[in-house]
């Protein structure tokens, strides 16, 4: 395409949107809303599945060697926990580090179990994690099969709840973005098919003279794109503000290190231009729907 040409169907394009003041006014401003809400739950889902991941990357396997396992066969068990290949890494804890553990988890009521120095009852134990934290279930199963392995701990409900959740939580904010994109294209192509109903006599002269449709259409694409350009301006701006005092202002949340939100450098930039990019896709998807069933005149 020459740039002459670019330039015709950019100015055209940039009519089209003064024209229809009104309706390009409310069709900005529903654009706005729905990418706010879109931004928002963008943000909000993609900083769930950071938690998420802080969660699962924290999930592991504690297992529990035999009582009666002399030293090579704990040294064994270990090695044997090794050699599996989604076994990612493998901790040694001693029974005194256990109980030591222990103690120190209980607080005051901890004391207590210092009477057990002498006579420890708990076991050696090796801390397993997995590459893939989805792997945990079946690789506990695998560990559970070694010889002098008494027991496989990896709370298993919690565990199997969690991934559950966290599935449905990206199922159900994928499904809330998508459904807000596509209201956000419904709006935009209504105010395109005015528009083009508003010039169809002008249209269909420009056919009889030889234009082709590619060289009608082009000045919708284009509206269609700065309708969705100019939507996602004041998103980003809230959105930016918003996660920037958010992101300063979570000291409460800081106790507990799963729960923290994505940096804002560089995830605030990387949420505007997706923002924009999802409005520029908005506005020309709106446009192309609108165009192919109405420029038959």
């Amino acid at each position: 395409m020459k740039f002459r040409t670019f330039k015709r169907h950019f100015r055209e394009g940039s009519k089209n949107i003064w024209r229809n003041s009104w309706m390009t006014i409310a069709s900005i401003g529903a654009v706005t809303t729905t990418l706010l809400l879109v931004g928002a739950f963008l943000a909000l889902m993609l900083n769930l599945n950071h938690v998420a991941d802080n969660l699962e990357e924290d999930v592991q396997i504690k297992v529990l060697v035999d009582l009666t396992a002399d030293d090579k066969e704990i040294e064994a068990v270990g090695e044997q926990i090794k050699d599996i290949a989604e076994v990612d890494t493998v901790d040694f804890s001693t029974k005194e580090e256990e109980l030591r553990s222990l103690v120190d988890s209980m607080g005051e009521e901890g004391g207590a179990w210092e009477l057990y120095e002498q006579d420890n009852p708990l076991n050696n134990a090796y801390i397993v994690k997995t590459t893939d934290p989805q792997d945990t279930m079946k690789i506990a199963g695998e560990i559970e099969k070694i010889d002098k392995v008494e027991k496989v701990n990896y709370g298993q409900d919690v565990v199997q709840n969690l991934f559950q959740f966290n599935e449905y939580a990206r199922n159900i904010g994928l499904v809330l973005i998508f459904a807000l994109v596509f209201t956000a294209i419904f709006l935009i192509s209504n105010t395109i098919k005015i528009t083009i109903m508003a010039r169809s006599k002008e249209i269909g002269i420009m056919k009889l003279v030889g234009a082709t449709n590619w060289f009608i259409r082009w000045p919708f694409f284009v509206e269609g794109l700065l309708l969705g350009v100019l939507g996602s301006i004041l998103p980003i701006i809230i959105l930016l503000t918003g996660y920037y005092y958010l992101d300063n202002s979570t000291t409460a949340l800081d106790q507990f290190s799963f729960m923290t939100l994505l940096d804002f450098h560089p995830f605030a930039w990387q949420l505007a231009g997706l923002i924009l990019l999802i409005g520029a896709a908005i506005g020309v998807w709106g446009s192309v729907m609108s165009v192919r069933k109405f420029l038959k005149v």
